[in-house]
C-alpha cells in the first residue's frame, strides 16, 4: 500500500512556525529600538529568544530560517558600520557567528526534544490503544465488527474491512486472486451487497493496510497513513490476529463441549435402552405372551391384572420415551415455550391426571393469580416433578401449594411448592440430583434419570426457576417459580 509521508507536527503548525520565523525577529529589533537600547549583548539574547520560540511552534526548519534572518538583522541594524551587512569590528563578527551557532544549536535541541516528546507522547497513546484492545480481546468483550469499528475510529478513516485473499471456492483459478469480504465497517454504501467482485471496493485496494496470517488483509479507506500510523496499524493487526484467535479457539472449546455432552448423551440414552427402556418391555411382552397361550385358562382377575400390567408398562414406557425426547429438545436448543397466563389449578389437575393420587393433597388457594408459561411444558414439569416425589416419598404424603412469592427477572413471581415427607436429600445431593441420568438411588426404582432434569430445562426456558429445599422435619421441597401473567399471550 502507498503511503504519503507528512510533516510530524501537522502543516498547520509549519507554516505557523515559518510565519513567526520572518515576523519575530524585525519585531523584536524594532522593539529593542524603541526601548532605546544599543546594547549588542542584549539584542542577541533576545533575538536568541525568538529562535526558540520559533523552535518550539513550527519545529526545525522554521527555527533555522529564523535564525539565519535573526543574524542578517543583527548585523543589518547593530553592527558597525549600521545600516549595512558588513562588520568593521572583530568582536562583533565573532558575536554574530557564535549567536547563529548557538541559535542553530538551540533550534536543533528544541526540535529534537519536541519530536521526541511527541513520538513518547504518541507512543503512550499507541499502547494505551493496544491495551484497551488487547484487554478487550482476553476478556472476550470485542468482536470482529467492534474491532474494525475501533480501528476505523482510531484512525479517523471512512471505511475498515477485513478481507481473505485465499479464495477456496473459487471456481476458475483466475478467480482466486479476488479477495472474499470477511467484514466490513463504514462505507456500507461504496461496498455494493451485489456481490460482484469486479466492484473496485470489493478488491481490497484500499488506501492502506497489512498483511495477516492464513492470507487475511486489513484495509482501511480514506487517505494515506503516515509511517508511525502505519507501524501502528500493523500492531492493530497482531490483535486482530489475537482476536481470530481467541473466537477460533471459543468456538472449537464449544464445539468439543458439545460433542462431549452428545457422547455422554448417547451413552446414557445406550445404558437406558439396554436397561430402564427393556423392563416395561419385558413385562409388556410377558403379559401379552401369557395371554395369547391357547392352552391356559386364565380367570377375569388374572386377565385384568395382565391388561393392567400392560397398561402401566405402555405408560411407563411413554413416560421414559417422552423424557429422552424432552432432554434431546433441550440439548439442542429446539424447545421453544408458547407463553400465556396459566392457572395453577387447570395445570395441576392436567398433570396428576392418570396418577395414583391416594397420598397426594392438594392445597391451592381458590384463586391464585396466573403466571406466564407455556401450559404444556409446565404440565409436564408438573407431572415429572410428582412422579420423583411418589417414587422417593413412599407411603407418605405429597402436599401441592401454591402463593405468590419471590422474583424472576426482576418481576414478582408465583410459587408452586410440592412437598414431600420421605427420607430428604443432604444441601450437597440437590444439585447433583437435577443433572441428566442421575439417581438418588437405584434400589427399587426405575427410570432414566432424567424427570428432574427436564423440569428444570422447561422450568428455565419458559423464563422460571426450578428450586429444591430440604423441608424441616425431614423430606424435599421442590419450588416451582415462574413471573406472574401480564395476561397477554406471547
Amino acid at each position: 500500500m502507498a503511503t504519503l509521508a507528512a510533516p510530524e507536527l501537522g502543516r498547520v503548525r509549519t507554516e505557523v512556525g515559518f510565519v513567526l520565523a520572518l515576523a519575530l525577529p524585525p519585531s523584536l529589533e524594532w522593539g529593542m529600538f524603541a526601548a532605546g537600547s544599543d546594547f549588542l549583548a542584549a539584542d542577541v539574547l533576545l533575538q536568541l529568544a525568538g529562535v526558540v520560540a520559533v523552535a518550539l511552534v513550527g519545529g526545525l526548519w522554521p527555527a533555522l530560517l529564523g535564525a539565519l534572518w535573526s543574524s542578517l538583522i543583527l548585523n543589518y541594524y547593530s553592527t558597525q558600520p549600521f545600516g549595512s551587512l558588513e562588520i568593521a569590528d572583530p568582536e562583533n563578527l565573532l558575536t554574530l557567528l557564535i549567536f547563529v551557532a548557538v541559535a542553530v544549536a538551540v533550534s536543533l535541541v528544541v526540535g529534537l526534544a519536541a519530536r521526541r516528546s511527541r513520538e513518547a507522547a504518541n507512543a503512550s497513546a499507541d499502547a494505551a490503544t493496544l491495551g484497551e484492545l488487547a484487554r478487550g480481546v482476553l476478556a472476550a468483550e470485542d468482536t470482529l465488527q467492534g474491532f474494525l469499528h475501533h480501528v476505523r475510529n482510531h484512525f479517523g478513516m471512512a471505511g475498515a474491512a477485513l478481507y481473505n485473499r485465499n479464495n477456496e471456492d473459487a471456481v476458475h483459478p483466475g478467480d482466486a486472486t479476488v479477495p472474499t469480504l470477511v467484514a466490513l465497517d463504514g462505507m456500507q454504501e461504496t461496498f455494493p451487497d451485489d456481490g460482484d467482485p469486479a466492484t473496485h471496493r470489493l478488491s481490497g485496494d484500499g488506501d492502506a493496510g497489512t498483511r495477516l496470517p492464513d492470507g487475511l488483509e486489513l484495509v482501511l479507506y480514506g487517505r494515506a497513513l503516515t509511517g508511525r500510523e502505519q507501524r501502528l496499524l500493523v500492531a492493530f493487526g497482531s490483535q486482530l490476529t489475537a482476536l481470530r484467535q481467541r473466537q477460533q479457539l471459543l468456538a472449537s472449546t464449544e464445539e468439543n463441549r458439545r460433542l462431549a455432552e452428545g457422547n455422554v448423551m448417547r451413552t446414557a440414552i445406550l445404558r437406558a435402552v439396554s436397561h430402564d427402556l427393556r423392563t416395561p418391555l419385558a413385562a409388556i411382552k410377558l403379559a401379552v405372551t401369557s395371554l395369547r397361550q391357547q392352552d391356559i385358562a386364565f380367570t377375569p382377575s388374572e386377565e385384568a391384572e395382565l391388561l393392567g400390567t400392560i397398561e402401566t408398562s405402555s405408560d411407563r414406557l411413554a413416560s421414559l420415551i417422552d423424557n429422552l425426547l424432552d432432554m434431546s429438545r433441550l440439548s439442542g436448543d429446539t424447545a421453544t415455550p408458547h407463553l400465556g397466563p396459566v392457572h395453577w389449578p387447570d395445570v395441576v389437575a392436567a398433570a396428576l391426571k392418570g396418577m395414583t393420587s391416594e397420598n397426594i393433597r392438594i392445597l391451592l388457594p381458590p384463586n391464585p393469580p396466573t403466571v406466564e408459561a407455556d401450559f404444556g411444558m409446565l404440565e409436564r414439569v408438573i407431572a415429572n416433578i410428582a412422579e420423583n416425589a411418589q417414587k422417593y416419598a413412599g407411603e407418605s404424603d405429597i402436599v401441592i401449594t401454591a402463593a405468590v412469592s419471590g422474583m424472576v427477572r426482576n418481576f414478582p413471581a408465583g410459587e408452586l411448592r410440592v412437598r414431600d415427607y420421605g427420607r430428604g436429600v443432604d444441601e450437597a445431593t440437590i444439585e447433583r440430583m437435577f443433572q441428566p441420568f442421575q439417581r438418588l438411588d437405584d434400589t427399587g426404582t426405575t427410570g432414566v434419570g432424567l424427570g428432574l432434569a427436564v423440569a428444570r430445562g422447561f422450568t428455565e426456558v419458559m423464563g422460571g426457576k426450578l428450586l429444591a429445599e430440604p423441608a424441616p422435619g425431614g423430606g424435599l421441597t421442590l419450588i416451582v417459580r415462574l413471573p406472574l401473567s401480564t395476561g397477554v399471550r406471547q
